[in-house]
């Protein structure tokens, strides 16, 4: 049984929704209620290490895989899309290709390309002194306004740590060669970025994943953390896409 912490709502065709570094589920709070409106089941856990999930002492995205795929397992779902965002995207990718047949559509938003996943944004955390692992969340929360209230479960020295050892697993060699062990997956993919994605710029890292894939990248308003800067385009973005035939790609 998985142990991850995560919320499911809704009684339609699923949806997992997976959060990236440093976040929390809380990124999909405004998106995940807008597809169970429209008829969609919506399940969104935080990774292993983050939020209210427990620790690990790999918390790296191939182990996020793994979790991920045991939670379909006690859920009992066959086949969910995928929805994933920052390095969450490295994790749905290593189970889209270990597990094809239980991936009905993928999205991908303002996440990795084989091996650029950021890793000088997360370098200062990598490096943080654990003994001063109580300031790294204010210092956070002042950088990163958009996720102030999610990065709250990271908050005191047990918080702290909590980050350190997870920014310490992140390993951009579990995507390297990826992009076309994907591609023949034939599970259709979806790109969405935003276009003030200062992390992983849409045209550095969004475009050449779209073209690597031969499929559209969606570009909208917002930053990085795009399901929380404009959740009404990302909404109307999946409910477009999950709804569409699921011909082609």
């Amino acid at each position: 049984m998985s142990p991850l912490a995560f919320d499911d709502s809704g009684s339609g065709p699923p949806v997992v929704l997976v959060h990236g570094f440093p976040a929390t589920r809380g990124l999909w709070k405004e998106v995940a209620p807008r597809l169970v409106a429209r008829g969609f089941r919506a399940v969104v856990p935080d990774l292993m290490g983050y939020g209210a999930s427990p620790d690990a002492p790999d918390v790296g995205m191939e182990q996020q895989a793994r979790r991920l795929l045991e939670l379909l397992d006690q859920l009992a779902i066959d086949r969910a899309a995928l929805v994933a965002h920052d390095v969450g995207t490295a994790a749905a990718q290593i189970l889209t290709v270990w597990a094809p047949a239980r991936v009905r559509r993928l999205v991908l938003m303002d996440g990795v390309y084989e091996t650029e996943w950021a890793m000088g944004a997360v370098e200062s955390i990598r490096g943080w002194d654990p003994e001063q692992a109580a300031r790294l969340q204010p210092v956070l929360a002042r950088k990163l306004r958009t996720i102030r209230d999610l990065l709250a479960a990271y908050a005191g020295e047990a918080g702290g740590k909590r980050l350190i050892h997870a920014a310490r697993c992140l390993d951009p060699k579990q995507t390297e060669g990826m992009t076309a062990r994907l591609r023949a997956t034939g599970v259709p993919v979806r790109l969405a970025w935003g276009a003030q994605d200062d992390f992983l710029p849409a045209e550095a890292v969004g475009r050449p994943l779209a073209q690597a894939l031969d499929v559209d990248l969606a570009v909208l308003d917002g930053g990085h953390f795009l399901p929380l800067d404009n959740p009404d385009g990302v909404s109307r973005l999946l409910l477009d896409w999950l709804a569409a035939p699921a011909e082609g790609r």
